[in-house]
């Protein structure tokens, strides 16, 4: 896929609403448009950000020191290697991406990093991925694995067959490892709003949106069990403080989980 400066990227209309500078005119013209539909959009994408800090932290805290995030989009704004650090320095962290926009900026960023490898790879041929040079010399996938797909998975659609994919990452990983994921849920009374944000997405890199209901976000997970507090609102996953996220409610249509391997 070739740059194109009209098109908004979904990495980089990402990176801006968590206030980077990686993001062009027409990323934040897409943004502004969505905030008309979801003022709560930016906001969430916060939450969302500060929930995948945490889950790392936790997973860290409990011995994962392998890293595995696909659909990483940009690795800044307080990304996985630069969190994880803070509890293991010696933790390693694969971010995996299949978008070319993503993997000329990511490698860059990462140049020097030490411990982080980037992988242009397509996350629907997961076990092509698995066995890619880079993930074999870089992870032990005999030890425990931190599998992250935040925010990956409402933009890929049913006929792709999200389901089968993520068994297979299920099924690679060793006990101990987990599964950490957030994912939009479609709700009740917000049809028009829901509807004019997958048009924004549409347009965009991704090619749309596919809202789920909590039954199937829950079945991801497959036979993972949930980690405390279990499927829950993403603000309300282990939040560092009450109302770290701003004073105002966020809507309740973004899940986020962990779940560990027995």
């Amino acid at each position: 896929m070739s740059f194109d400066p009209n098109t908004p990227n979904l990495a980089r209309m990402y990176d801006y609403m968590l206030g980077g500078k990686d993001n062009l005119t027409v990323d934040r013209a897409a943004i502004d448009r969505l905030v008309e539909h979801i003022p709560a959009a930016v906001p969430l994408a916060r939450a969302n950000r500060a929930f995948l800090q945490r889950a790392v932290r936790h997973l860290a805290g409990a011995g994962v020191r392998q890293f595995l995030d696909l659909g990483s989009g940009l690795p800044t704004q307080g990304n996985v290697h630069e969190v994880v650090r803070e509890v293991s320095p010696d933790a390693k962290v694969v971010y995996v991406d299949h978008d070319p926009v993503v993997a000329a900026h990511a490698r860059a960023l990462l140049e020097e990093q030490g411990k982080v490898v980037f992988v242009q790879a397509d996350l629907l041929r997961p076990a092509e991925l698995l066995a890619t040079p880079e993930v074999t010399d870089f992870l032990d996938l005999s030890e425990p694995v931190g599998v992250l797909l935040v925010s990956i998975l409402h933009f890929i659609q049913d006929a792709a067959d999200p389901a089968g994919m993520v068994k297979v990452l299920r099924d690679a990983v060793a006990p101990g490892s987990y599964l950490v994921l957030t994912h939009a849920v479609e709700t009740l009374g917000r049809e028009q709003a829901e509807e004019s944000a997958k048009k924004v997405y549409r347009g965009s890199s991704t090619g749309g949106a596919a809202g789920r209901s909590l039954a199937e976000v829950r079945a991801f997970f497959g036979d993972f069990e949930l980690v405390e507090p279990g499927l829950v609102h993403v603000a309300d996953w282990r939040p560092d403080h009450p109302g770290v996220i701003g004073d105002e409610p966020l809507p309740g249509y973004l899940l986020a989980g962990a779940a560990k391997k027995a």
